[in-house]
């Protein structure tokens, strides 16, 4: 099963995508190993502060943390396994703005590529992404690709999934 996790920033999301593929895949003690895909680049203080709460809301729940920052067609993944990447924001944007790609259509089949690749591996796979489209303010033309991309992204992301959520305020609703 594939699903997509979507929400604003702190509304709950991570929380409900480490629970729901905990869920899916029954007990890590038979074998299900549990992986998180973490995109997010250690830049600076802030990002680090947060990569160090995410690995102590995930400590004791069995994840093998992969960290992961570009090029998610090349994780090695054990076949059958249970994969939450976290989060495709961070993923895009290291892919438009980190690997020398600056053109978002070709970023956009190259995350793609590697979303199929997760999928044809994974028994259950949960993808983390962010909405940031309602703040209706009109960026620097950089800025304005890389939501152009997020955007197609978490459109592929839909399109492929089994199931859409959008957790708001910790609360998920199912939209497909």
């Amino acid at each position: 099963m594939m699903v997509t996790v979507i929400g604003g920033s702190g509304s709950g999301k991570s929380e409900y995508a480490e629970n729901l593929i905990k869920e899916l895949a029954g007990s890590v003690n038979e074998g299900n190993k549990l992986y998180y895909i973490a995109t997010m680049e250690p830049y600076g203080e802030e990002a680090a502060e947060r990569i160090k709460r995410h690995h102590k809301l995930r400590e004791g729940k069995g994840f093998i943390t992969v960290e992961c920052y570009n090029n998610i067609e090349k994780c090695q993944l054990d076949i059958k396994s249970n994969v939450l990447l976290e989060c495709m924001s961070n993923l895009a944007a290291n892919e438009m703005f980190g690997n020398g790609i600056k053109d978002k259509k070709t970023v956009y089949h190259k995350i793609c590529k590697g979303i199929d690749k997760l999928k044809s591996i994974a028994s259950n796979l949960i993808i983390v992404t962010n909405d940031i489209f309602d703040d209706g303010i009109i960026y620097d033309k950089s800025t304005m690709e890389y939501i152009e991309l997020l955007g197609m992204a978490n459109r592929y992301l839909a399109k492929v999934s089994d199931r859409v959520v959008e957790v708001i305020y910790s609360c998920p609703l199912v939209i497909i």
